[in-house]
């Protein structure tokens, strides 16, 4: 093979292999991710405990759920963006930031859908902070803590996808729909774009 030739056939011998490695989500629209969606949803969820790392599994999560205080409205985020504490959005320890996810409380069943912004929180136990409005929605703003399970419905992936996790085997091809678009959005736009609040 001639030198001219040698960086144009590594180049296409990269691409081909990079291309490999990202096939294995199947798009979120397809019947393969939706399968995938049902399977996650079928298996125990899990407890995230000490300083886990970030899941793209899509797999349930388990444990106790908190509300951010006022005192942190309108303070910067993980993403860049502001906390809005009239917005449907939450922290997680290990769930990618942009992941859009059902919180259900699992003592009077109550159910929201958030969007993973921030990092924390850092008690033990807790696998979210969600803001005031969440808190409300979900029927927690008297005791501050609850039992949730949280299913993540479309998980932002290193390679830029979007895999369908457990949460997309209960929603509507609608909703599942929406949060693939606002999951893409949340991970694709730049802090100042997503700041919204000042």
């Amino acid at each position: 093979m001639s030198r001219s030739l040698l960086p144009a056939f590594a180049g296409t011998l990269l691409i081909g292999l990079s291309s490999v490695g990202f096939a294995a989500v199947p798009p979120p629209d397809s019947p393969a991710a939706r399968q995938e969606a049902q399977r996650l949803d079928q298996l125990p969820p899990v407890a995230p405990h000490g300083r886990a790392t970030i899941d793209h599994s899509g797999r349930n999560q388990k444990g106790h759920v908190s509300y951010y205080s006022h005192r942190f409205a309108h303070r910067k985020m993980a993403n860049g963006a502001r906390m809005n504490p009239h917005a449907n959005v939450a922290a997680s320890k290990t769930l990618p930031l942009g992941t859009t996810a059902t919180v259900t409380n699992l003592e009077n069943g109550k159910s929201v859908e958030v969007k993973i912004e921030d990092r924390g929180p850092y008690v033990g136990g807790r696998v979210l902070d969600v803001s005031p409005k969440v808190a409300n929605d979900l029927g927690i703003k008297h005791e501050g803590v609850a039992p949730v399970v949280v299913k993540p419905i479309a998980v932002p992936q290193p390679n830029g996808d979007v895999k369908l996790g457990a949460g997309a085997a209960e929603a509507s091809p609608q909703e599942v729909r929406q949060a693939t678009e606002t999951t893409m959005a949340l991970t694709t736009q730049r802090p100042s774009e997503r700041a919204g609040v000042r």
